[in-house]
């Protein structure tokens, strides 16, 4: 990552020189600090000889030095130009403070040589970034029915302390003009028995169709377009888990897929600010997405050979007062084919019975969020059908499920703390957990009262308590509701 942004700083440094010093090369033809940078990409390994050449000459510079890198990294000496000559520091760390000045200059000629120069070096594209999760929970005991449990949060147990919630390494990056490439790992990663792992979360390629890169297609592993805070980065999203009613339609997030995206130029820039500028946007998964996708969830094989079918539409609103706010619908269908596992029933053993090619699975939801400037409000619901264990527990037929979630929250900067962010969010949910063996009946009903804190960006603090009013236990029959649980949740969260 440092390889990368040092000599992209150093390229772009070089080239804006190149033309800010074209026209009137002749005058300042004693000024070698342009040459002195070109040096230090050609010696290094950065560009190659000819590459350094085009450059030279795109810059109507002689060549009047052969003097090594070493000499090359010494501030120039006033005498080499004229007072009035454009003379750019010479160490990386001055380059860096200026790049940004620089780049509006080159935006405005012609970059064909850029990427002439970085074409066969994909790992001068390639950055790597990631965030680590460690998190205590503890829940006081119900007021009827079993502890409670949250299938997504390991750490909501008796029998846990500590815990890494999540361990995510990003390689990403454009290849090509035409391929970006994504690649997630997570370092304790659920196998779904008692251990964890090294795991795949994505991996896939973005192709893009033109050259404005608004359409573009993505293969591979990711994120399935349906729900905004499914798309969301838990980097980013204050609340400690994804609220069930809309997780439970693709747990994890993520499948092995094919999308159609498209976005304007201006859509994706607001969708790279809203993360940007820290207001915790969902990134950018295009203005309509269209596809494909296994049906089955994350790391796991198809069931029925009958892929699942989604489409998404979702448009990031800017007012004058500079005010974002975003809408969306989405909707998908398919059948899923749930895991089975034997239960006890009337004193005998048993495995549910389903329709070898799986059930009917079909939901529309729609979302609406009012960004955090500094007042935010984020809501979803989704209604429709899905597999759900029947009342006399002995088949998994189709049904109706409907659940969504209201967050409220105030985001404000520049105090002793840093960044601090209180929210509250309801979270519900009625209907079948397709994900969890016998797809039983899960019933959700629950408050969050949270604080985010982040006093150095790379470092953030969160605090949440949880009133359970009904959640049910959904891992091991009998499938009971517990109620009436108190629970907090502390986690710490570096960004690197």
């Amino acid at each position: 990552m440092t390889r990368y942004l040092s000599s992209r700083v150093i390229l772009t440094a070089a080239l804006a020189a190149a033309m800010l010093v074209a026209p009137t090369a002749r005058a300042y033809a004693g000024n070698e600090a342009m040459l002195k940078l070109l040096r230090i990409l050609r010696d290094r390994g950065s560009i190659t000889a000819e590459e350094y050449e085009e450059l030279r000459l795109a810059a109507g510079q002689p060549e009047t030095s052969s003097a090594p890198v070493a000499a090359a990294i010494e501030t120039p000496r006033a005498a080499q130009a004229p007072a009035a000559a454009p003379v750019l520091p010479a160490t990386t760390e001055a380059l860096a403070t200026r790049v940004q000045a620089l780049e509006a200059q080159v935006a405005k000629q012609d970059t064909e040589i850029v990427r002439k120069a970085l074409a066969n070096k994909w790992y001068e594209r390639i950055g790597l970034r990631g965030y680590t999760q460690f998190r205590l929970s503890k829940a006081a005991d119900s007021e009827s029915g079993p502890a409670v449990e949250v299938p997504a949060d390991r750490s909501v147990n008796d029998n846990e302390s500590f815990v890494i919630r999540r361990g995510r390494f990003v390689f990403s990056g454009d290849a090509t003009e035409r391929l970006a490439i994504y690649a997630q790992m997570d370092f304790n990663g659920s196998t779904g028995a008692a251990d964890y792992s090294l795991q795949m979360r994505d991996l896939y390629a973005d192709i893009a169709l033109d050259k404005a890169k608004a359409f573009r297609v993505r293969l591979g592993q990711s994120k399935v377009p349906f729900g905004w805070v499914n798309l969301q980065s838990s980097q980013n999203r204050a609340a400690l888990e994804r609220p069930e009613a809309i997780n439970s339609a693709v747990e994890g997030e993520r499948d092995y897929g094919a999308y159609l995206m498209w976005a304007s130029p201006e859509a994706r820039r607001r969708f790279r600010d809203l993360v940007g500028q820290g207001l915790k946007g969902s990134g950018d998964y295009g203005v309509v997405a269209v596809g494909a996708y296994n049906g089955h969830g994350l790391n796991r094989s198809d069931a029925n050979g009958d892929p699942h079918w989604v489409a998404r539409a979702s448009y990031p609103f800017k007012l004058a007062s500079g005010q974002y706010f975003e809408l969306g619908v989405q909707a998908y269908k398919g059948r899923f084919v749930p895991a089975t596992t034997t239960i006890a029933v009337d004193g005998a053993t048993l495995t549910p019975g389903r329709d070898a090619g799986g059930v009917t699975d079909e939901r529309v939801g729609v979302s609406a969020v009012w960004y955090p400037q500094p007042f935010g409000v984020e809501a979803e619901w989704n209604f429709g059908r899905g597999p759900e264990l029947s009342d006399d527990l002995r088949t998994i037929d189709v049904r109706s499920l409907q659940g969504g979630y209201v967050q409220a929250s105030y985001r404000r900067t520049g105090t002793a703390l840093g960044t601090v962010f209180p929210f509250v969010r309801w979270n519900y949910y009625d209907g079948g957990r397709k994900f969890a063996r016998n797809a039983p009946h899960l019933k959700v009903n629950e408050v969050d009262f949270g604080l985010e804190m982040a006093k150095w960006s790379e470092v953030e603090l969160a605090m949440i308590y949880t009133r359970t009013f009904t959640r049910t236990r959904t891992s091991a029959f009998p499938y009971t509701d517990s109620k009436g649980i108190n629970r907090l949740g502390v986690q710490v969260q570096w960004n690197y």
